[in-house]
């Protein structure tokens, strides 16, 4: 038997990524694994992709429809894209190549919450699944899987896929057996379903393990290769700045009596941003802290391993290379403190309403009366998608957006009059953090919180257009709830699509 694979049966299976891609079919529908770089199919998708492409040189049609947890890594997305062969991509993705098909028109694009998707599955919105093509750790004895860096839809993409293709990556390290809570009480149709038992960031509710149909396996395919795992920026002085309205902001709940000593349970998105609010933590005197998030980063190790967090749970691991390395070596350790569980769990609104999560998000642009723009620039071009910040940001005790308060070297805003595409709405929005400060929008009604949000969080450059707009709006406008003057309303976007900045001239 081949080394990760302890099952006779499985170790029958085992064949080539070339042989399995030659199986696929114009217009299939595949499920992979894989979740922000993590644990995704690294031989598969590269040698579907050449066929793909030399189908596409025969003057013959071939594209598919391709399911992933979330973003994926340049041997899926960009292999695949590259090649024109996505028909249809859900639910999240972050791949430039990808991007860029989607924004040209090549390829269809449904941004979807990641708690959704098992539902949406499950209950035959997009009709049949044909493949599912998870990477694994290893296979057990018992023929049930190990999973690697991430959980994602893994258990559903198994569950409901006609065909399973397996990829045994020996540079995960077996070492990852215990980390992971596969829960399989979620799938029982509506009216049946339990709640999910989950009353602490660290309970456990499910396998070690995720169960496979034997009967449904058409390939096992051996692998050793590393997660494309980026390494995040350094702090800069913006970050710790964020980070440190962020902290100052908790330290007042705790004194208001809102929230105990040691937080309710943090939620952080993706990306250097929410790294380096992680990293602020460090610095801080909070202890005893739990996390339950989508994904654990570089500061998360740092806070488990400062002794600062007791226990962090989530759906993947979203690390630099030098933490993957380190969690190669030393993922053992970490067991009952770093639990991976499927993204209908770690993400599920029940869960994080129960717990009172506190949820902390990065986002493109805020408006003057706390709407967010996670996913779109300038209104119409998809930059990543919702994720799972929408998951969070509903169900959140307190739901955080943090930003920069300008980009493209002060180019654009992040404070506009009217968000162009609306992801998480003014009902949802507690706190907006950029460099400059913090606007605490809990309470307030919207022309109190134009003012506040322009005055803690805009750039100064921006600041006096900022008003002199609401103070025009609050004369113009036929309804002062939320005054806007309609024909000026996106003339941040305007000009920044037609000048290229969104400051006056």
């Amino acid at each position: 038997m081949a080394g990760r694979i302890h099952s006779e049966k499985f170790a029958s299976k085992v064949t080539d990524a070339e042989t399995v891609a030659k199986m696929v079919k114009n217009g299939d529908k595949i499920g992979v694994s894989g979740f922000t770089g993590a644990g995704y199919p690294k031989a598969f998708p590269v040698a579907l992709a050449a066929e793909i492409k030399a189908a596409h040189e025969r003057g013959e049609e071939f594209m598919v429809s391709l399911f992933t947890g979330a973003s994926t890594a340049p041997e899926l997305d960009a292999e695949l894209a590259g090649v024109d062969g996505v028909k249809y991509r859900t639910p999240y993705q972050g791949d430039p190549v990808m991007r860029n098909k989607i924004n040209d028109g090549t390829s269809f694009y449904q941004d979807i919450h990641l708690s959704h998707l098992h539902n949406q599955l499950a209950y035959g919105f997009f009709g049949k699944l044909d493949w599912a093509v998870v990477e694994v750790a290893a296979i057990t004895a018992e023929g049930e899987l190990v999973p690697s860096s991430s959980v994602g839809m893994n258990r559903t993409y198994l569950d409901l896929a006609d065909k399973i293709v397996l990829e045994v990556n020996s540079w995960q390290t077996e070492d990852l057996y215990g980390l992971h809570d596969i829960y399989y009480g979620i799938e029982e149709p509506p009216g049946k379903r339990g709640p999910v038992p989950i009353m602490n960031a660290g309970d456990i509710i499910g396998q070690k393990t995720m169960k496979v149909d034997f009967d449904k396996v058409v390939g096992v395919i051996e692998t050793d290769s590393a997660d494309r795992n980026s390494p995040f920026k350094p702090l800069d002085e913006d970050s710790m700045a964020i980070a440190g309205h962020l902290i100052d902001f908790l330290k007042g709940e705790i004194k208001a009596g809102r929230m105990p000593k040691n937080l309710f349970p943090m939620q952080s998105g993706v990306g250097n941003i929410a790294n380096a609010v992680l990293e602020g933590l460090l610095e801080s005197d909070f202890e005893h802290l739990t996390c339950y998030t989508e994904v654990i980063q570089d500061g998360m190790i740092s806070l488990l391993d400062a002794g600062k967090v007791d226990v962090a749970s989530a759906t993947s691991f979203s690390l630099s290379p030098e933490a993957a390395h380190m969690i190669n070596e030393s993922a053992a350790k970490y067991r009952g403190r770093m639990i991976l569980r499927p993204q209908d769990i770690s993400n599920n609104p029940e869960v994080i309403r129960r717990m009172g999560v506190i949820s902390c998000n990065g986002m493109i642009e805020a408006d003057i009366y706390g709407n967010v723009n996670s996913t779109h620039i300038a209104g119409t071009a998809m930059q990543n998608g919702i994720g799972g910040s929408g998951d969070f940001t509903r169900n959140a005790s307190i739901s955080c957006f943090v930003s920069p308060s300008h980009a493209k070297r002060g180019d654009i805003s992040a404070i506009v009059p009217m968000v162009s595409h609306h992801d998480h709405t003014e009902h949802d929005v507690s706190v907006i953090i950029t460099e400059c400060g913090l606007a605490d929008l809990r309470g307030l009604a919207p022309r109190q919180r134009s003012r506040l949000i322009i005055n803690n969080c805009a750039h100064p450059d921006y600041r006096p257009i900022l008003l002199d707009y609401v103070e025009r709006a609050e004369k113009e406008a036929k309804g002062l709830h939320t005054p806007h003057i309609l024909s000026e309303a996106l003339s941040f976007h305007q000009r920044f699509v037609e000048t290229g900045s969104m400051k006056k001239k």
